[in-house]
């Protein structure tokens, strides 16, 4: 099939477990949250997941947490780097707390959640616990409810 057949293929819904299959063999994806005059914003981030849901690091300062406290409402756009296959997931995130110190809960989870992204651990815990403190980090998790896209 050419490119240009497959691109005028239209997305269709698909079943949840279908396509957290499929992205559980990547971990890059865009995250869009709406601004707050309504327009969408989109970041290049990365994502662990984790049986029906997705978790990503994002900072309390960025204008995507901003976005995501006012209106929780985001898409997941994940895309194969080598084919015309994505999925488009879309639901409520959920925020944790901002990490305050290198041994609270949420500096826990973003350790889970580096070991899980880079495959290893961290060469040196206490420096990376240390920046995700300076840093501001927190987890958003995402339950989504539906998604569309193709899946070759």
């Amino acid at each position: 099939m050419s490119p240009f057949a497959a691109a005028s293929c239209h997305a269709s819904y698909m079943e949840l477990s279908t396509a957290f299959a499929w992205a559980a063999n990547y971990k890059n994806a865009v995250l869009i949250t709406i601004r707050r005059d309504g327009r969408p914003q989109s970041s290049d981030i990365s994502y662990t997941v984790d049986g029906d849901a997705f978790s990503i690091s994002v900072t309390a300062d960025r204008a995507k947490t901003a976005n995501m406290r006012r209106d929780p409402r985001v898409v997941l756009h994940i895309t194969e780097p080598d084919s015309w296959s994505y999925a488009s997931f879309d639901g409520v995130v959920e925020l944790s707390a901002v990490t305050t110190a290198p041994n609270d809960a949420t500096a826990d989870a973003l350790v889970a959640y580096y070991e899980d992204v880079a495959g290893k651990p961290h060469p040196d815990w206490a420096e990376y616990r240390q920046a995700m403190v300076d840093e501001g980090r927190l987890l958003l998790t995402l339950r989504p409810t539906s998604v569309v896209g193709q899946i070759r």
